[in-house]
């Protein structure tokens, strides 16, 4: 054999053995990519999702296999073992607080059966003698927040999902600084993902002045290390066990009306005093727990607000944490049924519309029954796809009387629904598959007449800054524009 018959002899070999190896690879990836669709029918919780994941793991598993096993899982491991614990610290908490709250708690269920499996839905029930109040949009927000952050006496409990260092977020680690200087404790918690862009000179900066600063760590844990699906959502202010705030509304100047893009910014919050001050702080508490495995020292005592005549200082509230580490879909479960028990209105308004099936046929269902349901969505979008997916939904809903607007002055961000003339939902919560299975997400639920008449008010001057998608505008839609919308809903749950 010569040299030349040598060399080609063992090229050949080579080649065929680097085919027979990228064979088994290839082989191996495909088997892969249907056990993990196996996996995906199995344990993913909407059918929708399940056949989005299997189609997509089946026809291009090298892509989709490490995406699923990064971002399709369903449940958030850990969390509620942390929650329990050895100590079973949360639920021994929880336990010291009922007593106290059972001289506050409230029935509105006896009187209202609408409200009967709403309790079963949070950590503490239904309490009286608290007060909300409308934050609205950034600078009103900001501004009260600030405001009882500078007046703590004792500790300042903060939590939001993204957190910037801009004029916002500088003003706010100016006034953290100077409260640990008073001797007040900071307790802060930032999601990292939403928090991607956070400068670590930021978080150092307050760390070195004594801010308790730490990440929510949804990848913490040998079981969680690829776990980057799972968010905290929450927006959470609390000032020394008397005064909570939750809101749409981030750490960041776009909030105040000075995006690039979208502007301006329009979002609601809610200002919170009296007994339901603690379900919130219990939430941040719960959030800690995971994060750092102790307990702050906080102020555990409900105190109802006095009530003067003619102030909304006696209103029932329940607060609902919702998230993945809960042991039912908590989240879509109340959005369901609110939707179900509306009588005469149901005014819905998200920056974000993807429901799924159940939610479709609830909304479907209340407009069938004679209620007047509008959903307010922002006709600019901060996420086309998003708008893209909204497209499949509202053609299934607007045909049977649901009533869709589009704001019309910059980006709407807020997350609110009003129910009849008595029950005001706001919070953190998107009408999507992110928030109902994915995120921790916190809302207020408000049982009260005055206070729905000011959100009621507040709504009117909102739609008055809408225009309204007319069936005709639907029908005149491309058949590429319907087939891409429906495309976009099946791999929401993606998203």
């Amino acid at each position: 054999m010569g040299i030349s018959d040598f060399f080609s002899s063992s090229t050949a070999w080579v080649v065929a053995n680097q085919s027979g190896l990228a064979a088994a690879v290839a082989a191996f990836i495909a088997l892969l990519g249907i056990l993990s669709a196996l996996e995906a029918i199995l344990k993913t919780r909407t059918a929708q999702g399940a056949v989005a994941w299997a189609i997509v793991l089946i026809v291009l598993p090298p892509l989709f296999v490490p995406l699923y096993w990064i971002f399709g899982r369903r449940k958030f491991r850990g969390y509620a073992i942390a929650k329990r614990g050895d100590t079973r610290a949360i639920e021994d908490l929880i336990r010291e607080l009922a007593p106290q709250l059972s001289n506050i708690e409230t029935y509105p269920s006896r009187r209202d059966s609408r409200l009967l499996g709403l309790n079963r839905l949070s950590t503490l029930p239904f309490t009286r003698g608290n007060n909300a109040r409308l934050l609205i949009d950034g600078e009103q927000a900001f501004a009260d927040m600030f405001a009882h952050i500078r007046a703590a006496k004792h500790y300042v409990l903060l939590e939001f999902y993204i957190l910037r260092s801009d004029r916002i977020g500088n003003e706010l680690a100016e006034i953290l600084v100077k409260k640990v200087e008073e001797g007040v404790s900071v307790y802060f918690i930032y999601d990292e993902i939403g928090s991607l862009k956070l400068p670590r000179q930021y978080v150092q900066r307050l760390r070195a002045a004594g801010v308790q600063i730490v990440p929510f760590n949804s990848t913490k844990g040998a079981g969680n290390r690829l776990q980057l699906n799972f968010r905290n959502h929450r927006k959470i202010v609390v000032c020394d066990g008397n005064y909570a705030a939750i809101s749409g509304m981030n750490i960041g100047d776009e909030y105040c009306h000075q995006h690039p893009v979208l502007t301006p910014w329009r979002d609601t919050g809610l200002a919170i005093t009296g007994p339901a001050v603690q379900a919130v702080q219990l939430s941040f508490v719960e959030d800690w727990y995971w994060a750092q495995e102790s307990l702050p020292s906080l102020n555990w005592t409900p105190t109802p607000c006095e009530a003067a005549p003619g102030d909304n200082s006696d209103q029932q509230m329940l607060i609902i944490g919702t998230g993945p580490a809960d042991s039912i879909e908590s989240c879509a479960l109340f959005f369901e049924t609110l939707i179900h028990q509306a009588r005469e209105r149901l005014w819905i308004v998200s920056p974000y519309f993807v429901p799924d099936t159940p939610i479709i046929h609830a909304l479907q269902l209340a407009a069938m029954r004679g209620v007047d349901v509008r959903i307010m969505l922002p006709e600019q979008p901060d996420k086309l796809i998003i708008k893209l997916s909204s497209f499949s939904a509202i053609r299934e809903t607007l045909p049977h009387g649901v009533q869709f607007y589009y704001y019309q002055c910059g980006f709407l961000h807020q997350k609110v629904m009003l129910v009849d003339d008595e029950i005001s939902v706001v919070g953190t919560a998107n009408l999507d598959n992110r928030s109902f299975r994915l995120n921790f997400e916190i809302s207020a639920l408000v049982y009260d007449q005055g206070f729905a008449g000011e959100l009621t008010h507040m709504l009117e001057n909102d739609f008055k800054q809408c225009r309204q998608l007319l069936p005709r505008d639907v029908a005149s839609w491309s058949l590429i524009r319907r087939l891409a919308s429906r495309c976009a809903y099946l791999f929401a749950p993606l998203q």
